[in-house]
């Protein structure tokens, strides 16, 4: 009925918990539960219940910038003081909030707080009384809801009212009851609202009405459907007690379960019986195959005994007609997009690491660059990679930088002593230092091994160090993770990886350019070092102590920088061309991995695979 905006009226109602006023209640204690969470809270202060007496546009307006400045990326610590941290730390993010915004931002969520914090307190206990449970909850639903103005809107229309005599009911059976663990309110509410119907008494259609089959059987009409007619549906099975055995009910005169299906037969027999009948049954429930109800099979068996065989066909083919309602034909595959932004819009410097991203999927340097988009954090993400990787960059500049002169005796102590200290910093959750630890602890005795095997030959190392190369007017700039200056003049160049590896073909082909790209910055003194020559580049792995010990060296650095240079020299030349577009995903490096900006270009409605060869 909604596909023709029928408004129909239902007589079993839709359950409290699917309503406005049911669906705040349930946010409001389930956000308390799971110790005001980013996801369960920011579900609750965007609901439109929530204005705690102000406009709504402004209070969802507060809610949003909170999202998006403080709780993306992985979870703040538990319970409101975290949250507080969390906005707090927003001002120090990379790209910070505006300070004015913030300030409101820090003075709106301090009164929210204060709204929760009896919630927050009496969910921290071990056990409370029923009472005092929906007391509370009821006070800071009432609190973030109503306006002192004027009528609470938790308590309007129809789904207010239904929920107003739930919390009556709740509060005289609640009365004398034990205390219970508080974790068990949410469910318990959640479960009553989903049983309590919420029955709209008007703005529904005059002349249609769902029934069951009681209230059906007491009325009459122009036209009735049956539906449902499938054995176990309509008449359900005859249910299994088991407490009482048949010859018990028989013993204590209780009535036999088979009286339920003869209610249901006189029923249909009564609704059958009207002017105008539709008999309707799934062929499929759930996806397996149905059987008709036993009173359609008799009726279908007595037609057919008549010569009648054909007269409970539907006429007319209301199968065909749903198909055609839902048959879309298919048009022609949508092109993949390729946009040619203006050459003075397109990006005039990158850094190294995304070269190989405007090799492989030039439409993400267009998004980022032109449309100057960035990809939002999730909520609650794990921590992982990147996380990982930046802390074990850190912990290695930090060892290198404290012995320049020579190794401990006790070097992969140390060295994994100040991963701790660096995972403690960056507040590493412990179920990830479980991982972590033993497998950093084994790439540190792989890389002590190699550094004590070259450190002989190093006459100093710079970790981290930035630099830039200029052609013509675009700007390429980098950081290094480690260069070393060799003793016979000759220079290196590490790049630490927390995971595999470029292959020898990748870097090869020069669709991994990082580090002969860096290389050629340091032969035009891009990093300050002087005009030196990168003999060797090294591709570090700590992702195992296996791996730690045998680096990949690069061959042919020397010649490599050079035609890297030539073919990047090429390809901004191509792209100063205003006719060259910023496909997507032209080199994925792998079809099943999913790019920031692959929604944003429709990926999946003009690619299967996600993949195309570059024209």
């Amino acid at each position: 009925m909604a596909r023709w905006n029928v408004a129909i009226d239902d007589s079993a109602g839709r359950p409290l918990a699917h309503a406005a006023a049911g669906t705040f209640l349930c946010l409001l204690a389930e956000a308390a539960q799971a110790r005001f969470a980013p996801v369960p809270l920011l579900a609750l202060l965007k609901h439109p219940f929530s204005r705690r007496g102000q406009d709504g546009a402004y209070f969802r307006a507060r809610a949003r910038e909170m999202d998006r400045w403080c709780l993306r990326g992985p979870r703040p610590d538990p319970e409101l003081a975290g949250i507080s941290n969390a906005i707090a730390k927003a001002a120090n993010a990379r790209v910070p909030p505006p300070a004015e915004a913030l300030a409101t931002l820090v003075a709106w969520w301090n009164e929210i707080a204060a709204i929760l914090t009896p919630l927050e307190e009496i969910f921290a206990q071990q056990d409370a009384s029923l009472s005092a449970l929906l007391e509370t909850h009821i006070a800071a639903a009432e609190a973030l809801a109503c306006d002192e103005s004027s009528a609470c809107i938790l308590w309007a229309n129809d789904d207010g009212q239904a929920a107003f005599e739930l919390v009556a009911a709740l509060r005289l059976a609640g009365e004398n009851l034990d205390p219970i663990e508080p974790g068990s309110w949410p469910p318990l509410f959640r479960s009553l609202a989903m049983k309590t119907p919420v029955r709209t008494a008007f703005g529904r259609h005059p002349r249609l009405a769902i029934l069951g089959p009681l209230e059906a059987r007491l009325q009459r009409f122009d036209l009735t459907v049956l539906g449902g007619l499938n054995e176990g549906t309509w008449p359900q099975a005859a249910g299994t007690d088991p407490w009482f055995s048949r010859p018990m009910r028989a013993s204590l005169r209780l009535e036999q379960p088979e009286r339920s299906i003869g209610l249901a037969a006189h029923d249909f027999a009564m609704l059958a019986a009207g002017p105008c009948v539709l008999l309707t049954r799934s062929l499929k429930a759930d996806g397996a195959p149905t059987i008709a109800s036993r009173w359609l099979q008799r009726l279908e068996q007595l037609t057919r005994g008549l010569g009648l065989g054909g007269a409970l066909a539907a006429e007319p083919d209301y199968t065909q007609l749903a198909a055609r309602l839902m048959d879309v034909p298919q048009g022609p595959r949508l092109p993949r997009p390729a946009p040619t932004p203006p050459v003075e819009s397109r990006p005039r410097r990158l850094s190294v690491t995304e070269i190989e991203t405007w090799l492989r999927d030039p439409y993400a340097i267009y998004a980022r660059h032109v449309l100057r988009l960035r990809p939002l954090d999730a909520l609650d993400e794990a921590i992982g990679p990147l996380e990982r990787g930046t802390a074990l960059h850190k912990a290695l500049e930090i060892f290198i930088e404290k012995y320049k002169s020579g190794l401990p005796d006790d070097a992969e102590a140390q060295l994994t002593a100040i991963a701790d200290l660096v995972f403690a910093k960056a507040g590493i959750p412990k179920a990830a230092l479980a991982l972590w630890r033993p497998r950093f602890a084994g790439a540190a005795r792989g890389f002590i091994a190699f550094e004590r095997s070259r450190r002989d030959a190093i006459a100093s190392s710079r970790t981290e160090i930035k630099g830039k190369l200029e052609i013509g007017s675009f700007t390429l700039t980098g950081v290094a993770d480690r260069i070393d200056l060799l003793k016979d003049g000759r220079c290196a160049i590490l790049d630490y990886k927390s995971g595999a590896i470029p292959s020898n073909k990748q870097v090869a082909q020069l669709l991994s350019p990082q580090l002969p790209l860096e290389a050629a910055m340091l032969a035009q003194d891009g990093f300050g070092l002087g005009r030196r020559i990168a003999e060797d580049l090294i591709y570090l792995s700590l992702a195992s102590e296996k791996q730690a010990r045998t680096p990949r060296f690069i061959e042919n650095a020397a010649a490599l920088a050079d035609e890297a240079v030539a073919q990047l020299s090429r390809r901004i030349a191509w792209f100063d061309d205003k006719t060259t577009a910023y496909r997507s995903r032209v080199r994925p490096y792998r079809a099943d991995i999913a790019g920031d900006y692959d929604h944003l270009a429709r990926v999946r409605e003009w690619s299967p695979s996600g993949w195309a060869e570059e024209d």
